[in-house]
């Protein structure tokens, strides 16, 4: 792979240190081969010595649509999404995290924070210079990309959140994620393909999981997708407490369009979408909506539909809203 074809930038993080990772697991690209559905190729951005991996689909002169995972998820997940955005003209800019998908994986534990993962996407955004963005986040995606509009919010144009939030550790996390945080935390056996699956309400074939597993080629690698459950803030004494609480003060100002996109079956996130409708005055008036017969994934379970709700609401957010 050429240096061109990398695409590789090195930059720092404004107001975060990156940190200094020594060493560095690649999982083979080989091990990316043939994914159903997924013919995309990756471009690279180096930040902080890791070369992030990402997509970038559609017109390169279209607003990007910014579409980030989660846990244990990685790129593959927006298969069903990207192409019913690219056919209503947007262009779809989709990172893999540090930690997963073609991403680089530090192999020390003690390299992964959440702070640290704010500070990689900050450095990726801004490496790639990504502006008038409509960010849609789930999960994790929610947690650091929902930091990055709060402290870059001129690069944000509207935002759709899906299944994730950004808690404080202000209120008790329901028994369903404190019983998966102890599970990825103390199971022997975490098999990520199959662990998505059991989010899904539709049941994902076996070339599917295989996509799921394939970052993943041995237990080493998964390091980042057995931690991050325990970074989510669930005390009052969490150290990314006060850096959640300032993004919530940004999002209690917040004017741009604000769309909320739950599922109806997922027993984590469910009902957490009234807490934005009503602090976010960008939310208020806006087609929030339940997505039916979906789980955890709702992007795997109603991609298409999600995506055309998304391709909607920027339809009908006129330029002056910005």
């Amino acid at each position: 792979m050429t240096a061109s074809d990398r695409q590789a930038q090195s930059v720092g993080a404004g107001t975060y240190a990156l940190p200094r990772v020594t060493q560095v697991l690649h999982t083979p690209e080989e091990r990316f081969a043939g994914l159903p559905d997924f013919p995309y190729q990756p471009r690279w951005t180096e930040v902080g010595g890791l070369r992030v991996a990402h997509l970038d689909a559609g017109p390169a002169t279209s607003d990007p649509v910014l579409l980030m995972h989660g846990e244990p998820t990685w790129s593959f997940l927006y298969r069903k999404m990207i192409p019913v955005l690219v056919a209503a003209g947007h262009r779809v800019v989709v990172p893999d995290l540090v930690g997963f998908g073609r991403s680089d994986k530090p192999a020390d534990a003690g390299d992964y924070s959440y702070r640290n993962h704010v500070a990689w996407m900050t450095a990726w955004l801004r490496a790639n210079d990504l502006r008038r963005l409509t960010l849609f986040c789930q999960d994790w995606g929610s947690l650091i990309g929902l930091r990055l509009a709060a402290e870059m919010p001129e690069r944000f144009d509207r935002i759709v959140l899906g299944n994730g939030g950004l808690p404080t550790g202000a209120t008790p996390m329901p028994a369903a994620f404190r019983l998966w945080r102890a599970y990825a935390r103390w199971s022997p056996w975490f098999p990520i393909g199959r662990i998505v699956n059991a989010g899904c309400v539709t049941k994902l074939g076996a070339a599917e999981i295989a996509a799921y597993d394939a970052p993943f080629p041995e237990e080493r690698y998964k390091i980042a997708a057995r931690l991050f459950p325990g970074f989510v803030p669930s005390t009052p004494g969490d150290p990314e407490r006060a850096s959640n609480e300032r993004a919530w003060q940004v999002f209690e100002r917040w004017q741009k369009p604000f769309l909320t996109l739950f599922s109806s079956g997922d027993p984590i996130t469910r009902g957490g979408e009234k807490s934005w409708q009503q602090r976010v005055p960008g939310a208020r008036g806006q087609p929030h909506a339940i997505v039916r017969r979906a789980g955890h994934f709702l992007q795997e379970d109603q991609g298409p539909q999600v995506a055309q709700t998304v391709a909607d609401f920027i339809r009908t957010t006129p330029a002056s809203a910005r």
